[in-house]
């Protein structure tokens, strides 16, 4: 019961930190629209780099654009192959909230593995053009940005307040003062502490100030509906279990011996396209369980639910970005398992 309730509260401070990010996150999305999708469309080093960039992004956003300029014919495979070597999912954000020094470091090795992948993989099917999928139609980008801050109806839209928007301010706003008052959190003020105040105060800010439309399509169904039970009930499950286990099965004594394997069965679970089995790694690398090598091949291989939408556009497609993707985070995470990481 200590166990369950310590794992409880735990994963209740990494939920409300990954919703607070993803909310960040999805409001800068709307507010710059077009800016970096007008560069993947030049083409080059510009575009491998973006690619790698919003891969990199914490979420599934970056992805999903994308796949989704993919599928319309703007970037290569190479740069969507980059895309997924460097995105983590939303497991990024756990990692954020849980490992921030060694997630920066793998976010480092990520984006340069992705880069070189990116144009290994176009440089291959230039002489390989049977492989891919011919795009279908053109995508127009439009530039135009969500008045995300509405001059003048922000006391009308309080007025006429929906319970999505009551909802959320309310949850901030007690998270935000069991903050101030110590109840969740470090129990110090520390680095870690300050920042869980600022993202708490510009999410309160945003969801205050936000038009119904992006408060209710972008935050309720998408953030809330979409991702938060999922995260919450795919944390609580890695952390219990891995906390359990370690307790009665000695399973870091196990993981500690048979480092090859696990490796290898990271890689494979990677495939799965989906945010949350992952998350087994995550609490287990920061638990000491397993080597940096064992995270960092899981890292690479998968993409969290980002590759779904190519899956339902095309299936050769999505199993070539998938087997390139396992090969490569086999032979990375191997040589880094020799060096001793």
């Amino acid at each position: 019961m200590d166990i369950a309730i310590a794992t409880l509260k735990h994963t209740l401070l990494i939920t409300a930190f990954v919703f607070m990010m993803m909310l960040l996150i999805e409001y800068i999305n709307v507010v710059t629209r077009g800016v970096l999708t007008e560069g993947l469309r030049r083409g080059g080093w510009q575009a491998y780099i973006l690619a790698v960039l919003l891969g990199a992004t914490p979420g599934c956003l970056g992805a999903f654009a994308v796949v989704t300029l993919y599928e319309h014919g703007i970037v290569s495979m190479g740069a969507l192959t980059a895309t997924m070597i460097a995105t983590s999912g939303d497991e990024a954000f756990v990692m954020l909230a849980m490992i921030p020094r060694s997630f920066s470091v793998l976010t480092g090795v990520l984006i340069a593995v992705a880069l070189g992948a990116g144009v290994f993989v176009d440089w291959c099917l230039r002489h390989c053009r049977r492989l891919i999928s011919a795009p279908t139609h053109t995508y127009q980008v439009h530039g135009e940005a969500c008045p995300c801050y509405p001059q003048g109806q922000i006391l009308q839209q309080w007025r006429e307040c929906t319970l999505a928007r009551a909802s959320l301010a309310a949850t901030i706003g007690l998270f935000l003062g069991a903050l101030l008052i110590g109840e969740v959190g470090p129990a110090q003020w520390n680095w870690v502490r300050v920042t869980l105040l600022l993202a708490s105060a510009i999410s309160l800010f945003i969801v205050c100030t936000v038009p119904d439309h992006f408060l209710q399509e972008h935050l309720w169904e998408h953030v809330v509906k979409q991702h938060v039970p999922r995260i919450f009930l795919w944390t609580f499950g890695a952390l219990l279990l891995t906390a359990l286990a370690n307790q009665h099965l000695h399973l870091d004594q196990l993981l500690e011996a048979n480092p090859l394997a696990v490796l290898v069965v990271a890689a494979l679970v990677g495939i799965i396209p989906e945010s949350g089995p992952h998350l087994f790694f995550v609490a287990l690398y920061a638990q000491g369980a397993i080597p940096f090598s064992t995270l960092l091949t899981n890292s690479v291989v998968q993409d969290g639910h980002g590759m779904l939408p190519l899956l339902a556009h095309s299936r050769r497609d999505f199993i070539v970005v998938k087997t390139v993707n396992l090969i490569i985070g086999l032979l990375v995470g191997l040589v880094v398992l020799a060096i001793g990481w």
